[in-house]
């Protein structure tokens, strides 16, 4: 582990023990997170509502430490909450005009359980409305700007949240994934997420209770750090009827390359892949065989469950939005455009795209049954410009909506499996390119592990443009 001079870059992990050693202090840490704020929002636009409370957190976690208690594990660390997700007391927009001013009562569950393990919340990252988009903007404060080339994207809805953790404005990045959003911006921003198995982190409070298509995770500078973060905050709730059983998490942080069997397959989706996406991934591959992985290309065609997923997030979205039906229109072009394929939908329909499902799940479970995990390109493209809403073609075939060019990862969401993106390298022109591990049931440290592997395997550093000075 590089050892950093900047206590914001250090691994989260490693933030913590120092704060319970003695070594560094919760104020410390903010202050040097916010100094990066100062540094690096201004241009890039990752954070959007700054919690006043903070400084207020972290005093009272150095307090209790002086005092001999307990802050919980995650003492001391800053965490940035995506702007989707309800904070009491502090503003909450969605990325929606229509809720330029709201602040909830309350805190989301995901939330509390970060505030009791101790955890300071710098405030909120920036999404596109209502989480709706692969790409990071919204009518309230515009773009979120990448941050190895400014002018590109920084993926989405996550977008937020992986700029603050790759310029070290935050520890850990808290987010939601519909059909992407954990690892999109992974991928983009050169950091490591996890899709975990919807319910293992309850999304509450929620309009539509028995969702078991969105996760609520985390995402981090390293895989490790996801699940230090993760164990922390998972767990039933008796407010969720959804909920996941508790992970099987691994003794150490990184696979054992030797001996493991992993399958890859380049383009799930087959919409066709970028070259020097391909490129990247493929010289990745080539680091985990020479340490003793075998990796084996298989054939897995999941475009058949394209459509299935377009419905169930059309059903997903109404019932979501029941409450506001009445004005669809209001709403920005990417959330009323899946409002309107929604309320078109039929029972047949929907119950048809469930079945899909079922089958996308029964044909991964059966692939994983010989492999330990499933490694994909999470993006089949570079990061593209960020006044795009959308890529306009992939592999030279055109996008007919905003969501055809993130199948590789909307496809992934279907069977309800642990998900994580990790980097698997840059490409000629100096960007990120991730990869996605899909493991079993239960399997987020077995995901995580096999992401900190290839992450040692592959290291790519920070962005230029983070100096530690």
């Amino acid at each position: 582990m590089r050892e950093h001079r900047d206590p914001a870059l250090l691994p989260a992990r490693e933030q913590a023990r120092r704060i319970r050693a003695g070594n560094l202090t919760a104020v410390e840490l903010l202050d040097a997170c916010l100094a990066r704020v100062e540094r690096h929002n201004g241009e890039l636009n990752a954070v959007v509502t700054l919690s006043p409370a903070a400084e207020a957190e972290a005093a009272a976690v150095d307090a209790a430490l002086a005092a001999g208690e307990d802050p919980g594990p995650l003492a001391g660390l800053v965490v940035g909450i995506k702007d989707v997700t309800e904070t009491a007391g502090l503003r909450t927009t969605y990325g929606s005009p229509l809720f330029a001013d709201h602040v909830p009562e309350r805190d989301a569950v995901v939330v509390r359980r970060l505030r009791e393990a101790g955890a300071v919340i710098l405030g909120k990252t920036n999404t596109p409305e209502f989480a709706a988009g692969g790409n990071t903007w919204n009518e309230i404060f515009g773009v979120t700007r990448n941050p190895w080339n400014p002018a590109l994207s920084a993926g989405g809805s996550t977008g937020g949240g992986a700029v603050g953790l790759a310029t070290g404005m935050i520890s850990l990045a808290q987010g939601t994934d519909l059909g992407g959003s954990l690892r999109i911006p992974a991928s983009f921003c050169g950091i490591a997420g996890l899709r975990p198995t919807p319910g293992l982190v309850p999304t509450v409070p929620a309009a539509y209770l028995w969702d078991d298509l969105q996760s609520t995770g985390l995402m981090a500078r390293d895989a490790e750090d996801v699940g230090f973060g993760l164990r922390a905050i998972s767990g039933p709730d008796p407010a969720s009827p959804v909920s996941a059983p508790e992970p099987l998490w691994p003794d150490s942080g990184a696979a054992e390359l030797a001996g493991s069997r992993w399958a890859w397959c380049g383009d799930i989706a087959r919409i066709g892949i970028d070259g020097g996406v391909e490129a990247a991934c493929r010289e990745a591959l080539e680091a985990l065989r020479a340490e003793g992985a075998r990796v084996d290309d298989v054939d897995l065609d999941l475009s058949y469950a394209w459509d299935a997923f377009l419905v169930l997030r059309g059903h997903w979205f109404v019932s979501h939005f029941e409450a506001e039906l009445h004005r669809v229109d209001a709403f920005g072009p990417n959330v009323s455009a899946n409002l309107r394929s929604g309320l078109a939908l039929t029972p047949a329909e929907i119950g048809a795209a469930e079945n899909v499902r079922r089958r996308v799940r029964e044909e991964l479970l059966a692939l994983l049954e010989r492999y330990d995990a499933l490694l994909t390109p999470c993006m089949a493209i570079p990061p593209f410009p960020v006044e795009q809403n959308y890529p306009e073609t992939v592999g030279g075939q055109p996008m007919k909506t905003y969501v055809d060019w993130i199948a590789p990862t909307f496809l992934l969401s279907m069977p309800g499996l642990p998900v994580a993106c990790v980097p698997a390298g840059l490409d000629a022109a100096g960007l990120p390119v991730g990869v996605q591990v899909v493991a079993q049931p239960r399997g987020e440290g077995k995901a995580l592990a096999a992401a900190s592997a290839i992450q040692r395997a592959r290291p790519i550093g920070l962005p230029p443009l983070v100096t530690d000075d």
